[in-house]
């Protein structure tokens, strides 16, 4: 071989080893590998969990499955609504479960017998709305905004509202802006499956039962029918938070005017790289007064699951990326820091904050509201997102 084509071959072999260097490294940036780690082991045991589907892409991102791994894990999840998990998912062969939910949580932890729960990120509840909706809620009274700029619902005057049958363009100034002859009613998921409209359902009952938990058959007697119409007089709702937040942003303010969310997935929309822009300046994140903490919590099913726990609950790089999807870590900072990191001011904490029922006496009313529906139930699977 001449001295040339050894040359020629030595430069493409050296190209060759540059690119795939940059491969590398440009990949690890863009998909959040971890660095200053040693070689992940593609060795990995499987664990399998089951959670709320807000928490999906989280547990998708490649740079958590890639923390997950360097610990020996390949986390596989599937996703069904938190009361589904509690109640009627099969969990043979779960290694940890992940509901959205406290009470659900502690339900599954006596009965499965599990010593401890992770509770490593919260989100409170709150509603998806537009502009033009919280001035005309506004006018009416039954919406306000802070000195900081927040907007919150007065769910009291909102009970009311909606008791006397209030419709949009009976509103002052809905001529103008949103003449439309619906009555006013946030669109939530279906009580009987997803826990953010038991979180829903939580809230309005503590404010009709005159801003007390409810603790007995006879408060719950006293409220169940109108917390009934609330979800009964919705027509379809789906069965995860999901779904009607991707309405919100596709459909826009015709078809969903209000929409009960977590505030996890609103910011987490606007950290988004992809998906940011769905947010348009005319969408507005809305507390509800009062509020409920949805409390994700960890119930580990095996000894895998506990180390799924632990890792989500102590792994500070977890921590952050939770952060990035709009999850409140323990850590207030790591939030602060996620939100700012993009721009976005990050939402004082609730202060009006109330604890949900016990899960004995929201289950009674969620069933309760479930038998007066026309339509069955379909039978729960939790093999596809819910």
């Amino acid at each position: 071989m001449s001295a040339t084509a050894k040359r020629v071959i030595g430069l493409v072999l050296a190209g060759v080893l540059v690119v795939g260097v940059v491969i590398v490294v440009v990949g690890g940036r863009l998909f959040g590998a971890p660095t200053g780690t040693a070689p992940v082991t593609t060795d990995l045991a499987v664990v399998h969990g089951v959670i709320g589907s807000e928490k999906k892409p989280f547990f998708d991102d490649p740079a958590v499955r890639a923390v997950f791994a360097e610990k020996g894990l390949d986390v596989e999840v599937v996703t069904a609504g938190s009361r589904q998990i509690a109640t009627s998912v099969d969990l043979t062969g779960v290694d940890f479960v992940f509901p959205s939910s406290a009470p659900a949580a502690e339900k599954i932890r006596r009965e499965a017998g599990a010593r401890s729960v992770f509770s490593p990120f919260y989100s409170p509840l709150a509603i998806a709305t537009f502009t033009p909706i919280v001035a005309l809620l506004q006018s009416a009274g039954i919406a306000n905004q802070d000195a900081a700029g927040t907007w919150h619902l007065n769910v009291a005057e909102y009970l009311k509202a909606v008791a006397a049958g209030t419709r949009w363009n009976q509103l002052p100034g809905a001529a103008a802006s949103y003449n439309s002859s619906r009555s006013i009613l946030i669109s939530s998921t279906d009580i009987r499956q997803s826990n953010s409209a038991a979180m829903y359902l939580a809230i309005a009952s503590y404010v009709a039962n005159g801003n007390s938990v409810i603790s007995s058959a006879d408060a719950e007697a006293a409220v169940i029918d109108p917390m009934a119409a609330l979800f009964l007089e919705q027509g379809f709702s789906a069965s995860s938070s999901e779904a009607p937040f991707e309405d919100y942003l596709s459909q826009g303010i015709g078809s969903k005017p209000l929409v009960m969310v977590y505030e996890a997935q609103f910011l987490g929309r606007q950290m988004s790289v992809t998906g940011r822009s769905a947010i348009t300046p005319d969408m507005v994140l809305m507390y509800p007064d009062p509020t409920v903490l949805s409390k994700h919590t960890v119930v580990p099913l095996s000894e895998q699951g506990t180390q799924v726990g632990e890792l989500l609950q102590s792994d500070p790089r977890l921590a952050r990326l939770a952060a990035q999807y709009g999850f409140r870590p323990a850590d207030p900072a790591v939030f602060t820091a996620a939100l700012a990191g993009n721009g976005l001011a990050a939402p004082a904490s609730p202060v009006n904050v109330i604890e949900p029922p016990s899960y004995e006496t929201l289950e009674a009313m969620i069933t309760t509201i479930s038998g007066r529906y026309d339509t069955p139930l379909a039978s729960p699977d939790a093999n596809v997102d819910k």
